[in-house]
């Protein structure tokens, strides 16, 4: 994961997508799946990661 520390938090910014496609491939995914799938999952993810931090319960 890649993250952003400030003054008031820090916030999620996105997955190292290198480990996600090595992982896939490991578990014998498609690259081309992959590369088709994982971006709109990393948007989804990262939004509600950081709307969690934001309402303060920390909890993922």
């Amino acid at each position: 994961m890649r993250v952003a520390g400030g003054m008031n938090g820090g916030a999620v910014l996105g997955w190292d997508m290198s480990a996600a496609l090595h992982l896939g491939a490991a578990l014998g995914l498609s690259p081309i799946i992959m590369a088709e799938l994982l971006p709109p999952i990393e948007a989804v993810m990262v939004r509600k990661i950081n709307e969690t931090m934001q309402a303060g319960s920390g909890h993922m």
